[in-house]
């Protein structure tokens, strides 16, 4: 069988199936990416298949809708027609409970792909048991220690601290203002006046005043 052949075969076999209504385009559209079919080739295939009575052409302005000879079909009486609105309406129904169903599952699933197995659980557990342990051994081992600080010792730890910094800023800021008035009659830059009197400033040795 030829190509051509071969595409007038699969055109008229689908139109027959659907049993509807259906432009070139639509066609081309619907089976070109299952079967391969080039536009060109669907476009001539129905034209010949309208030509030879294989199946039926009516023009709409400018556009041609093709469709299947209904000659080749039975006729339907009215309680045929009601009964396929029947089954129909039970499978929609039918559908809609399935697609309900397998929402239900892909959920499911993602949840149990997003679950940790049975071997990393047990894993996982085995780890923090060991790390439950260590946590237990560090504590009684500060339980038990024998130099723990005192609130009163820290307090005043603190409270020496605090003086001390209080009286660093103090004295730097003294020696601040000693340098400005020096400075005020000094010739040169305050860089040459520290390296020449062999100060060294808390910047120079990259210390900061912390905070009280």
């Amino acid at each position: 069988m030829s190509k051509k052949d071969n595409s007038a075969t699969l055109i008229l076999a689908y139109l027959n199936e659907r049993n509807r209504p259906y432009s070139a385009q639509d066609v081309f559209t619907n089976l070109q990416k299952q079967h391969g079919l080039g536009k060109t080739a669907v476009v001539k295939a129905m034209e010949q298949l309208a030509l030879e009575g294989k199946i039926k052409e009516k023009t709409y302005g400018k556009q041609k809708i093709y469709f299947a000879d209904q000659a080749q079909f039975k006729d339907i009486n009215e309680e045929d027609l009601k009964a396929m609105d029947c089954q129909i309406s039970e499978l929609s129904a039918e559908v809609q409970s399935l697609t309900q169903d397998c929402r239900q599952l892909d959920a499911e699933l993602k949840e149990l792909n997003s679950s940790l197995t049975t071997e990393e659980m047990t894993s996982e557990i085995q780890e923090l048991k060991v790390e439950c342990s260590g946590c237990k051994a560090r504590l009684e081992k500060i339980k038990s220690a024998t130099n723990h600080v005192t609130p009163e010792e820290k307090e005043k730890v603190y409270k020496e601290r605090s003086v001390y910094v209080k009286e660093w800023k103090k004295r730097k800021r003294l020696a601040s203002d000693m340098m400005n008035a020096i400075l005020e009659g000094y010739p040169k830059s305050k860089k040459d006046f520290l390296d020449e009197v062999g100060v060294e400033t808390d910047e120079d040795c990259k210390v900061t005043v912390p905070s009280i």
